[in-house]
């Protein structure tokens, strides 16, 4: 097959625009010139839909040029693809679910609830189904079936959605840690090369495969270890308390300056920001308590030395 540049854009889905640009990247070869016209082949054609596959993995151009160079000296770009699919597919066994708006309703209490629902909508446990109004896709079925079981035992819909965002800025940390410490110690040695050999490709999604589990494994157990401790602790404290227990009191809302406010999205992003400034405030309160106690300690330690000289 031979196309114009128009009809190599209609079946790559492609602009004539990006195709040209692509050219003067170096990411697609020059067309064969016919008279007056430029002629372009299936070569072309299946370059157009490497480049779109590559971007929607998330590889910029300038790597992805890189891959397609090394693709054209023989090197082969299987392993590559291999390692990106590997990485790319699902992190967890769970199977995605539909649930109707009336059983959603129902699994809630009754009582619809539209804040509920777009909360839910903007965190991602719900997704609208495109062209069901009265539907949803559940990525995550046993999430929702935690957020109704808290509702059933008594806790506010917008204290369960407030809670999953600070676990979430907080799962996030953990995982970003994980690939650090995993990118460090397993993964340097097939990284030295850009783009990655084929056999380092091949080896390096054999790992992620291996090491895929590892990360659930962990904080699960981690997360035991930790419940068994603290819960222990928390239900001795309310018993041996005289006091009734007290719930705590709600969220408090602080203006803070735009300008702080775009260093902190900066540095943690904006799904982490109001964990960030919760999590700091409460270490410069830790931190003045524990100066306060310091100073009393130094305060009495030296009215003790005083008042052994006056002995």
């Amino acid at each position: 097959m031979e196309y114009r540049i128009e009809d190599l854009a209609h079946h790559s889905g492609a602009t004539v625009r990006t195709i040209r640009a692509y050219q003067d990247r170096g990411l697609l070869p020059r067309p064969e010139r016919r008279g007056r016209s430029n002629v372009y082949g299936e070569a072309h054609l299946a370059r157009l839909r490497q480049i779109a596959d590559l971007l929607d993995r998330g590889y910029t151009l300038a790597s992805i040029k890189e891959l397609l160079e090394a693709w054209d000296a023989g090197r082969g770009l299987g392993g590559v693809l291999g390692l990106a699919a590997e990485v790319d597919g699902p992190w967890t066994d769970e199977k995605a679910d539909r649930i109707t708006r009336a059983e959603l309703d129902a699994a809630f209490g009754g009582v619809p609830d539209e804040a509920a629902v777009a909360d839910a909508i903007s965190l991602g446990v719900l997704m609208p189904v495109a062209g069901r109004e009265d539907e949803f896709l559940v990525p995550s079925p046993q999430e929702l079936a935690v957020a109704a079981e808290l509702h059933a035992a008594g806790v506010p819909l917008s204290a369960v959605a407030g809670h999953l965002r600070e676990l979430r800025g907080q799962v996030e940390h953990i995982a970003s840690r994980f690939l650090d410490f995993t990118t460090e110690h397993v993964f340097a040695r097939y990284l030295g090369h850009q783009p990655p050999t084929e056999a380092d490709a091949v080896e390096a999604a054999s790992l992620v495969r291996r090491l895929r589990p590892l990360a659930q494994q962990s904080v699960d157990a981690e997360l035991a270890r930790a419940m068994r401790l603290f819960a222990t602790k928390h239900l001795r404290q309310h018993l041996n308390s005289e006091q009734p227990l007290v719930r705590d009191e709600e969220p408090e809302s602080v203006a803070l300056p735009a300008s702080t406010m775009r260093a902190v999205r900066a540095l943690v992003g904006d799904g982490n920001a109001a964990a960030f400034i919760a999590a700091a405030a409460e270490r410069e309160v830790l931190a003045r308590t524990l100066d306060s106690l310091a100073a009393n300690c130094r305060k009495e330690g030296a009215f003790g030395q005083m008042d052994s000289g006056d002995d």
